[in-house]
């Protein structure tokens, strides 16, 4: 049976015409069911919200925020923050081989009552590992776009105290919330706690706190996307690889994908007089976000200067000044 709260969400979505949102809360109830003992009941919920995505029938608004379902409280209020995204992975420009991984988990995740019936459960542990900039944050947000979800971030500072014990208290009460409520919980910066154990600079209670980590992530088995994030995966505990279903690495764009990534931020305005092999040459080696930047910069200097034609030497000067901001 649903909660109160369930309810009064199914019913106000509905009312707002909001359907994306409606399947998501009905999810919500599915997974709820099925903690309560309520497997058939469970079963028969998710094939029908399949059915119905399987039909194209979901239309999500477009006009208005989605309606908060649910907001962190309590503790959790200083350890989450929750946003109801509507990015989506047709937005990004992605490398081929993390594109694929990332329609996997999608597909899984739409189509999890027939693994469900076999005794296969989606991938739901994430870790996506690359460069500032790549696009591992905004993988979590799209994600969440794409199943109607909310996007919990888990506030590091919030999580880490300096008191022995407290801190994988409040890692509890993350997994709990990942059990209790169905969403995408992104674990951004992730090698503050994922460290190796083996470090000079270790402390006893961050050891403790990736060893609690590793057991509640091991135990988790909730409808819930875990995503964590990192920079650096050389300081990842080795343990921490095969507790998740997949690694998803992140680069820098080459080639067509610069070309690709470049176009997505210009094709409003005319860039047929560019030169490629110019431009090119001058972004490789930065990020898709310095690259994005970068073009909103030459094409601020297009618009002031009232033009439509954006410059080849405009664009390749953008490209430079990142380059250089980057090294100070």
């Amino acid at each position: 049976m649903a909660t109160a709260e369930q309810l009064k969400a199914l019913v106000r979505s509905f009312g707002e015409g909001d359907q994306a949102t409606f399947l998501a809360v009905a999810m919500q109830v599915a997974a709820y069911a099925a903690r309560q003992g309520h497997g058939k009941l469970a079963e028969e919920l998710r094939a029908a919200i399949d059915e119905v995505k399987a039909r194209g029938a979901v239309v999500p608004r477009r006009h208005e925020p989605p309606t908060p379902l649910v907001q962190p409280r309590g503790e959790l209020a200083g350890i989450l923050s929750v946003a109801y995204p509507k990015t989506r992975l047709s937005e990004m420009v992605l490398d081929t081989s993390v594109r694929r991984k990332l329609d996997r988990v999608l597909k899984e995740h739409r189509q999890s009552s027939k693994l469900q019936a076999h005794g296969l459960a989606p991938r739901h542990r994430l870790l996506l590992v690359g460069p500032p900039g790549s696009g591992k944050t905004m993988t979590a947000a799209a994600l969440a776009g794409e199943m109607s979800l909310p996007l919990f971030t888990i506030q590091l500072d919030g999580v880490i105290t300096k008191f022995m014990g407290e801190t994988a208290a409040k890692l509890r009460l993350v997994f709990d919330a990942i059990r209790t409520t169905r969403g995408v919980y992104l674990f951004d910066e992730f090698d503050a706690i994922g460290g190796r154990r083996t470090a000079s600079n270790d402390v006893g209670e961050i050891r403790r706190v990736l060893n609690s980590f590793l057991l509640f992530l091991e135990q988790e088995r909730s409808d819930s996307l875990v995503v964590a994030a990192t920079n650096h995966p050389d300081l990842l505990d080795r343990a921490l690889f095969r507790r998740f279903d997949d690694v998803v690495e992140y680069g820098a764009p080459e080639g067509a994908a610069i070309d690709r990534a470049i176009r997505a931020k210009l094709g409003a305005f005319n860039i047929s007089g560019l030169s490629w092999p110019r431009v090119r040459t001058a972004a490789r080696g930065l990020s898709y976000a310095e690259i994005a930047k970068a073009c909103e910069d030459a094409l601020k200097e297009t618009v002031l200067a009232d033009g439509r034609n954006v410059s080849t030497q405009s664009l390749v000067e953008a490209f430079r000044e990142r380059r250089r901001t980057r090294r100070k």
